[in-house]
C-alpha cells in the first residue's frame, strides 16, 4: 500500500484552540504530513508564540464560541488566501466539581467552549467544503464521550455531545464529499490535565486502570488525526477513535 494515500502535501488544516497541549501537537504532526497549518486561539500573545513553533504556519484570531465572529473569520480567510480542506475542532477546557456543588457559570463555559464551539466552526467551514465536494473535518472528542468520572459530570455531557454531533455532521454532510469524524483521546498529559499529572495518587490509579499502564503523549494522537485527515479514510464517516491505551475495553 502507497503512503501516498496518508500524504497532505498541498492541503490546508486549521486547528482550533492550538496554542498549546494536543492542538499544537496535531498542528505540528499535520504539518510534518505536508499540510499547511492554520492555528487558532483567542489570545493573541500565546497565538504568535505557537506559531513560532511551528514552521510555515499562519494564524487565525477569532473567539470559536462567539457565532457571528466564527462567521466573518472564516469566510474572510476563504476569500483572501484559499480553502480551508482540514478543520481539527480541538478548542475545549474542563472544569471540576461535585455536580451537586457545579456553578451554573461554569457550566454554561463548558457547553459553550466545548460543544457549540464544534457546531461555530464546523457549520463555518463546512458551507465552504460543501460547496467544493470535498472536504474533512476532525472533532476532539474524549475518553469521556463514553466514559465518567466524579467531578466533571458536565465535561462528560459535553464530549458525549461532542461524539454525537459528529455522527450528525457526518450523517447531513457525507452526501456532498465531506468526511466528519472524531478522535477521542484517554489520559494524556496536557496542561488541561497538569493538575492530574501532578497527583500521585491519581497517576497511580490511571496506571493501574488504563491496560498500556501509562499517562499519553500528545504525539501519539497524530497518526489518528493524519489518517482522519487523509485519503487513507475516504470511506470512513461518523467514527469515534479511541485513542487511550485500552481504557475503554477493560473493566
Amino acid at each position: 500500500m502507497s503512503f501516498d494515500l496518508f500524504d497532505l502535501t498541498g492541503r490546508r488544516a486549521l486547528i482550533t484552540g492550538s496554542s498549546q497541549g494536543i492542538g499544537l501537537a496535531l498542528a505540528r504532526g499535520l504539518q510534518a504530513a505536508g499540510a499547511q497549518v492554520v492555528l487558532n486561539g483567542r489570545d493573541a500573545t500565546k497565538l504568535e508564540a505557537a506559531v513560532a513553533e511551528v514552521p510555515g504556519a499562519t494564524s487565525l484570531l477569532f473567539d470559536v464560541t462567539d457565532h457571528h465572529a466564527v462567521r466573518a473569520a472564516i469566510d474572510a480567510f476563504e476569500a483572501e488566501t484559499g480553502p480551508i480542506d482540514i478543520l481539527v475542532n480541538n478548542a475545549g477546557m474542563q472544569h471540576r466539581a461535585p455536580l451537586e456543588d457545579f456553578p451554573a457559570e461554569a457550566f454554561e463555559r463548558l457547553l459553550q467552549t466545548n460543544i457549540a464551539s464544534v457546531f461555530h466552526v464546523g457549520q463555518a467551514v463546512a458551507r465552504h467544503m460543501i460547496a467544493r465536494g470535498a472536504g474533512k473535518i476532525v472533532n476532539i472528542a474524549s475518553v469521556q464521550s463514553a466514559l465518567a468520572r466524579p467531578s466533571i459530570a458536565p465535561y462528560t455531557a459535553t464530549k458525549g455531545a461532542v461524539a454525537n454531533l459528529t455522527k450528525g455532521m457526518a450523517t447531513d454532510w457525507a452526501r456532498y464529499g465531506l468526511q466528519c469524524n472524531a478522535i477521542a483521546p484517554g489520559y494524556f498529559e496536557t496542561p488541561l490535565n497538569a493538575a492530574l499529572v501532578a497527583d500521585p495518587d491519581f497517576s497511580t490509579w490511571l496506571g493501574k486502570r488504563t491496560p498500556a499502564g501509562r499517562w499519553g503523549q500528545v504525539e501519539e494522537l497524530v497518526g489518528a488525526c493524519v489518517f482522519l485527515s487523509s485519503a487513507a479514510s475516504s470511506f470512513v464517516n461518523g467514527h469515534i477513535l479511541y485513542v487511550d491505551g485500552g481504557i475503554t475495553a477493560s473493566l
